[in-house]
């Protein structure tokens, strides 16, 4: 899709001022934060997908990596990865597939549940979340353009929301951790 130039006008301001003149007022701050965030989504995900595209990475595939590389000896239960991603197991499964067959990820048996899957990070597999962590702290993650505190704010507001509507709970009823 080609790039579009800047509006004239912020659509969701737009947006909020139309729900309000047709009487939706208690409806309409909502609207605008969620379409907001929306928004928002999208701009960033457009960010990361360009930092990620020359290793040839999604998202998903990026943080399945990520968090390998995050464990002491670069293995997990799938089941594990599969919570601590917060996405269908079908998802993690297509995920794992694809790394597995780029050499990215190997699954074995676990060892003391031979029913379980273990997801083993690879030498190759390692080096590549490295060399992508690198690219997206220099070209997405440390250029939000937005102050530290404002950032804080944010990352706060959502943590809030995001506990309300159930995504998680206090540190330490979390058995995953």
């Amino acid at each position: 899709m080609a790039a579009r130039g800047r509006l004239p006008i912020d659509p969701i301001a737009e947006a909020r001022r139309q729900w309000e003149s047709r009487g939706w007022t208690d409806a309409a701050p909502g609207m605008a934060a969620v379409t907001s965030l929306m928004r928002a989504q999208q701009l960033v995900l457009n960010r990361v997908n360009a930092a990620l595209r020359p290793f040839d990475l999604s998202f998903a595939r990026f943080e399945m990596l990520r968090l390998l590389s995050f464990t002491r000896e670069g293995r997990m239960p799938m089941r594990s990865a599969t919570a601590r991603l917060q996405v269908h197991p079908a998802s993690v499964t297509n995920t794992v597939d694809r790394l597995e067959h780029d050499g990215l990820v190997l699954r074995e048996r676990h060892p003391e549940d031979g029913r379980s899957i273990m997801l083993v990070l690879t030498p190759s597999g390692r080096a590549l979340a490295e060399d992508a962590t690198a690219a997206l702290n220099t070209e997405v993650f440390s250029r939000l353009e937005v102050s530290p505190d404002d950032i804080d704010t944010l990352v706060g507001v959502v943590g809030r929301f995001r506990r309300s509507a159930g995504d998680f709970g206090p540190a330490d009823e979390d058995p995953l951790w």
